[in-house]
Order: structure tokens, then C-alpha cells, then sequence
């Protein structure tokens, strides 16, 4: 117990120092302070699309076209441009040695036919398996960068449309259930960057980052609505079995959860070599609209290290922090810090068992889950809920620690007796009637 007391107070001695050290109390690299935007000209060659016959034409599908520019871009290396206008395309394939430039005005929009999206060996929903590949793929491609200032539409209304009426018809469908393409798919790759760009209307989730590390989303523009049509399950950005990634000068407000951190689901998730945690992970001086939650863990994850949410204004969002904790699931979410936050939001801390497609698989025994050393600090904000915390059997909570905390809420109760350790330093919440309205 004593180690245990003097672990924690190492815990908030580093939490109070203010020096760049991940929640763990291990140095953040110089790595995560160089956040210069790419400049295509170190890229070589230019290859841009329209002077390799591809039109200007928002109806007319060319695929096939733009697929050809990445081909002869890879053969030496190079950028591939899409100058201002619009260009209908389905899946795209980058390969080693190529990157995407779009330029002002410039718009790659995906094809709301699901042909036009082939099914490959891919990653969804915390498996390994044969789904749809996304609008932009890249596989394996070390230095990828996409940039410029142009946008990558998704066009997802005919998926939304159709997802919602197969919802009517019936309601236990999964999201998988409705064929649907994302828009960025990014996986097995090294030192990574997208930055400048606008990700809009994607399909189902629109950033997807699997077996990545040193990922840096710099200055993007991510959305989709929340009305009149509700774009389902379109996350801002996954992040899926990845270490050292940076988000940051962001907007993100889609009909979903703006940062979610994945990595398996299931019985046995821990166990299976394509599953597998995440690690070192900032998101800073971004700022959210509509969201389900600013940050969340799960509900396919099973190890999240090092997580730090600063710097952000919300505003909108259904949570701030959830951690979704799944019964059927091994899962460890540890060393999680969220500071220097303003806005509001319906909850401002939600941990409770999520139980959709709940499936032990035949195991007797359910997996036991753990979050532990979770600090949020220096916050300033509304919300309806502000400790929507559920004890249960299935997992344990442990080191948590509220410090200078300004919190107005409609509900303003806090069961510390759910948390052993929690530590509680200038913390005031006022009670309030109602939620000012979101500026």
C-alpha cells in the first residue's frame, strides 16, 4: 500500500511540474514540437492529374485515371497534384515514393457507389478482415504526406440515407451491415503526415491510422453533420495499434467520436498479433464542434498508454472524456491526461461498461479491465453530467486525479468511493439550472 501511496504522489508531482513529459513521467520527444508543414517541392517530380487526361467533371468517374498518375508518380517518386476543380473517383491505391497534393479549390470526391470501392484484407472495427478499402489508401508507404489546401469530399449522403432506412428495417444492424467506404485508410507506415487539408462527408469513419508511428494531423478541417441527415459512425480520426501521434491545430466536429483510440475487441483480443495498444498520443490546441466525445477509449481497444488531451476548446460535444469499458473485452487504459480545456459539453467524464454486441465467445471466465492514473486538470467547463461514472465488477478504477477544475452542471454529484485513490485538489463545481447555449 505504501508503494502503491508513493506512486500516485509521484504521479501528481509530475503532473504539477509543467515540464514536457508524457503522463507517465517519460520525456515527449523533440519530435512532437516540429510541426512545420510539409513542402512538396522535397517530394520531386509533379505529376498533375489533369495533364494526364483527367477532366474537370464532378459526374464523371475516373478512377482508373487518377489511379494511372499514382502509378507513373511511383515509379521515381513524386506528387501527385489535383489542381482546382472536382474530380469523382472510387478507391485510390499510393504506393512507396508517391504523395497527395491538393491545391486550393481542388476537391477529390468519392464515388457514392459502393462498386467503385474494392474489397481488400483490411482493418475495421478492432479486426482484421475483407471490407472495403477507403477513398484514399496507403499501405505501407514510409513518408506518405498528404497536404495542400484543397479538400477530399467524401459524398456520403446516399450512404447516410441508406444506413438510417436499413436501421428501419432492421434495427439490431451493425455498422459494418451497410457497406460504406471511409475516407483516409493509413496503415503499417512510418513518419506520416497530413496537414491543411479539409476531410469532409466521408462515408463511414473519415481518418483511419492502423499500425502506424510518428503520425502528425496538422491544421485540418474535419466534419460531417449531425443534421438534417446524421452522418453515422463517421469518426474524425481512429487511431488503431499506433505509437507517437500528434493532432493538432484541428477542427473536428462529426456525428461521432472526434478522436477514438482502438486496437482489438474481443475475448481474447490481447492475445492476437494483429491486435495491440496505443502509445504516446497528443492531441493539442484543436477545437471541437458536435461530437459524441472529444476523446474517447474503445470500445475495440485493449492498451492505451500515454494519452494527452490539451489545450482545446469544445464545444457541443456529448463528452469530453469517455472511457468505454467493455465486458467482454481485456482492456487497460493508463497514464491519460486531459488539461487546459474550456467549453462544455452533456458529460464531463463518462466510464461505464459498453455493452453493444457484447460476445464472450464461449469464455467462462470474463476478462478483468483497468484505468488507472487518469488526471484532469486546469478546465473550465459547462456540462449537464459532470462524474457520469458506473462502479462494476468488470473492471477497477484507480488514481484519478481532479485538480483546479472550474465545472458548472445540472448535476453536480461526484461518488468518489468509486475510485480507491482520487486525488481532489481545488476543485469547485456550482450547480446550475441550465447550460449556457454553445458559442
Amino acid at each position: 500500500m505504501k508503494f502503491i501511496f508513493l506512486a500516485f504522489m509521484t504521479f501528481i508531482s509530475l503532473s504539477l511540474s509543467g515540464q514536457e513529459k508524457f503522463p507517465d513521467g517519460t520525456p515527449i520527444p523533440d519530435w512532437f514540437r516540429d510541426n512545420k508543414q510539409v513542402q512538396i517541392e522535397a517530394f520531386g517530380e509533379k505529376y498533375v492529374i489533369t495533364d494526364f487526361g483527367v477532366v474537370n467533371d464532378s459526374a464523371l468517374l475516373q478512377t482508373d485515371k487518377i489511379q494511372a498518375v499514382i502509378d507513373k508518380a511511383a515509379q521515381n517518386g513524386g506528387t501527385v497534384i489535383i489542381p482546382k476543380g472536382t474530380y469523382l473517383s472510387g478507391a485510390l491505391f499510393f504506393k512507396p515514393k508517391t504523395h497527395l497534393y491538393l491545391e486550393k479549390g481542388a476537391v477529390l470526391k468519392g464515388s457514392d457507389d459502393i462498386s467503385n470501392f474494392p474489397v481488400v484484407n483490411t482493418r475495421m472495427e478492432g479486426q482484421t478482415l475483407k471490407y472495403f478499402a477507403a477513398l484514399v489508401n496507403a499501405d505501407g508507404v514510409d513518408g506518405f504526406t498528404i497536404s495542400g489546401e484543397g479538400t477530399i469530399n467524401g459524398n456520403g449522403l446516399r450512404y447516410w440515407k441508406s444506413f438510417w432506412l436499413r436501421r428501419t428495417v432492421i434495427p439490431k444492424c451493425t455498422n459494418m451491415d451497410e457497406l460504406r467506404p471511409r475516407l483516409v485508410y493509413i496503415s503499417n507506415c512510418k513518419d506520416v503526415q497530413i496537414s491543411g487539408v479539409n476531410l469532409i462527408n466521408s462515408p463511414f469513419w473519415t481518418t483511419h491510422l492502423y499500425r502506424c508511428n510518428r503520425v502528425k494531423l496538422l491544421n485540418l478541417h474535419i466534419s460531417s453533420p449531425y443534421a438534417p441527415v446524421k452522418a453515422p459512425s463517421t469518426d474524425a480520426v481512429d487511431i488503431d495499434v499506433c505509437q507517437d501521434v500528434l493532432i493538432k491545430n484541428c477542427y473536428m466536429s462529426v456525428n461521432d467520436d472526434a478522436v477514438a483510440l482502438k486496437g482489438g475487441k474481443g475475448p481474447w483480443a490481447d492475445q492476437d498479433p494483429n491486435n495491440g495498444g496505443n502509445r504516446n498520443i497528443i492531441i493539442e490546441d484543436c477545437t471541437y464542434g458536435f461530437c459524441h466525445s472529444a476523446l474517447t477509449c474503445g470500445s475495440e481497444s485493449i492498451h492505451n498508454h500515454n494519452i494527452v488531451l490539451r489545450r482545446c476548446k469544445v464545444q457541443n460535444a456529448s463528452r469530453l472524456l469517455w472511457l468505454k469499458m467493455r465486458p467482454d473485452t481485456p482492456q487497460s487504459y493508463e497514464y491519460i491526461l486531459v488539461e487546459d480545456v474550456t467549453g462544455n459539453a452533456k458529460s464531463f467524464l463518462v466510464v461505464k461498461p459498453w455493452t453493444q454486441f457484447f460476445d464472450l465467445k464461449g469464455r467462462q471466465d470474463p476478462p478483468m479491465s483497468y484505468s488507472n492514473y487518469i488526471t484532469m486538470r486546469n478546465i473550465q467547463f459547462e456540462c449537464n453530467v459532470f462524474f457520469d461514472v458506473q462502479k462494476s465488477d468488470q473492471y477497477k478504477l484507480n488514481h484519478f486525479v481532479f485538480e483546479n477544475l472550474q465545472i458548472k452542471a445540472k448535476n453536480d454529484k461526484c461518488d468518489k468511493s468509486i475510485i480507491p485513490v482520487f486525488g481532489w485538489k481545488n476543485v469547485s463545481v456550482e450547480k446550475i439550472v441550465e447550460m449556457s447555449a454553445a458559442k
